[in-house]
């Protein structure tokens, strides 16, 4: 299960593309003491599926910068997102714990109030659940360790004027969306911004004021230019241009590309697909779900996903005009599967990689995702690696490169009273060290299907409504052959995994199997 194979790629700064893990306590250092620490950038992305890359094999999108990403550095076959969908994707991540033990297990909203911006009505706050703030997250540990941090894009990580925002959770400069639910459009009302340099105290709305003067559905929504995407790009870049390497920096650039509604600028990557696509689909909008009609949606969904590869390039680019990439780890992943949302079309590109299910289901092409890391001179250029791993696994391979390999016993929160680090270092993988530990199964649940996933080894089994359902990945990758009557033993274990695993939560409640 960790076996690295060498491929005609390329070589460069350390750019992941990630996918799951898990943690535990390391005896071994793996990084090399008395050395510079590194940058690290995250760029996470929205709903893109596992076979979505030319370098996982799409054969209809062209994702250049990708593709040199994955040839200058190691490419991962089997990592996992967090959770099937995005609030408890990105939480798992945060927080280096599970589904089963993180708060947030589901994308649950908060929207109160009503106000209007021009003739548009929103709502005066938007979000989601807060993180535990009894629980450290990732950003407030690279603080601890002398980072400045940067976040970019969706936070999902707590409602406006909650107790968990960006400004209060270990970030210093922020421009994005607070609320996932407001991130479905790409021509919003107004995005939200706390910046310490600028002297702001908290996190505010920055209005749209072109976006504004026009109507959010129908025709008129195609006047509006200030594209949220291209905003957020242009603060990442602003950010990372201020760099100057005397303190080593820690960006989460979370693009909200390629989800939901498929729109954007109609510049030269959208001519070039639809000029690709002549038989192209349209969609005729959602009003209630904020979406509008749009054409050629084959077109805009392949445009988006290169439009993305276009931001990679740039940060790319960037990194080695400042002279920067040698020393800083670039991670690259999605939070979780492929999308029909919007009018998009995931059977049409084959975006599953071959895999069965969709976002929001526990099957592997719900939660498999690509995931990419490069680190010229210290992860191998051009490898292709099938080490297991998961979203809460970053937490612990972020402190061992960091040199904070006792992350668990310094930030176990001792007022709790149980708290959990759910996630395995896989610095050694990525550094090509021996020692490598593997898990002994990885676990997801997911409230809104009633499903939970676990895996061990090559076994998969997936609990719907209570009903387990068992598959044999080394022969059927789709999952499509349930054998569990004919391996009990093998289901009874994982029952008992999920027994161990799930603690009850008062906010998500999932079947468990008898």
């Amino acid at each position: 299960m960790n076996k690295t194979n060498s491929v005609v790629l390329v070589s460069g700064t350390i750019i992941l593309a990630l996918g799951t893990g898990c943690h535990s306590k390391t005896s071994e250092k793996t990084t090399v003491e008395q050395q510079q620490k590194p940058n690290i950038i995250f760029i996470l992305c929205d709903d893109m599926g596992y076979g979505d890359l030319a370098c996982y094999g799409q054969k209809y999108i062209e994702t250049p910068n990708l593709d040199r990403l994955a040839a200058e550095g190691m490419l991962f076959t089997q990592a996992y997102a967090g959770s099937p969908v995005s609030a408890p994707s990105r939480a798992s991540l945060m927080t280096g714990q599970h589904t089963g033990h993180c708060k947030i297990r589901g994308n649950k909203e908060y929207w109160s109030g009503e106000m209007m911006y021009g003739q548009n009505k929103e709502y005066t706050v938007t979000g989601q659940m807060p993180y535990d703030t009894a629980h450290i997250i990732l950003p407030e540990i690279m603080k601890a360790n002398g980072y400045t941090t940067g976040m970019f894009g969706k936070w999902a990580g707590g409602y406006e004027g909650s107790e968990s925002t960006p400004d209060k959770r270990g970030i210093d400069e922020y421009y994005g969306y607070i609320c996932q639910f407001q991130a479905h459009l790409y021509y919003p009302n107004f995005m939200n911004r706390y910046s310490k340099s600028a002297g702001d105290t908290a996190v505010i709305r920055i209005p749209l004021e072109q976006n504004i003067e026009h109507a959010m559905y129908g025709d008129d929504y195609r006047n509006r230019t200030q594209y949220s995407a291209d905003l957020i790009h242009q603060q990442a870049m602003e950010w990372i241009g201020k760099q100057d390497g005397k303190q080593p920096f820690y960006g989460f650039l979370t693009y909200t590309l390629p989800h939901a509604e498929l729109v954007q600028p109609q510049d030269s990557i959208v001519q070039y697909y639809m000029e690709k696509f002549q038989n192209d689909k349209s969609y005729p909008g959602s009003e209630g779900s904020r979406y509008n009609p749009i054409m050629h949606t084959h077109a805009q969904f392949a445009a988006m996903i290169t439009r993305l590869d276009t931001y990679v390039g740039e940060i790319m680019q960037l990194l080695d005009k400042k002279g920067l990439a040698e020393n800083t780890i670039v991670m690259f992943s999605s939070d979780n599967g492929p999308h029909e949302e919007g009018g998009a079309d995931p059977e049409f590109f084959g975006r599953d990689g071959k895999l069965r299910g969709l976002k929001r289901q526990c099957y592997e092409g719900g939660i498999r995702v690509p995931f990419i890391v490069r680190w010229p001179g210290k992860v191998q250029a051009g490898s292709v690696n099938d080490h297991i791993c998961a979203f809460y696994d970053i937490m612990p391979t972020f402190c061992d490169l960091i040199g904070e390999q006792d992350y668990v016993a310094k930030y176990m929160n001792p007022e709790k009273a149980v708290d959990y680090f759910d996630g395995i270092s896989f610095a050694p993988t990525l550094l090509g060290q021996a020692g490598q530990k593997q898990h002994d199964f990885l676990y997801w649940e997911f409230e809104e299907t009633d499903q939970i996933g676990v895996r061990m080894g090559n076994w998969k089994m997936v609990v719907k409504k209570g009903q387990p359902h068992l598959y044999n990945l080394a022969t059927d990758l789709h999952e499509d052959h349930d054998v569990a009557a004919e391996h009990p033993d093998i289901v009874q274990q994982m029952k008992e995994v999920i027994a161990k695993q799930h603690i009850e939560s008062p906010d998500f409640k999932v079947t468990l199997p008898e």
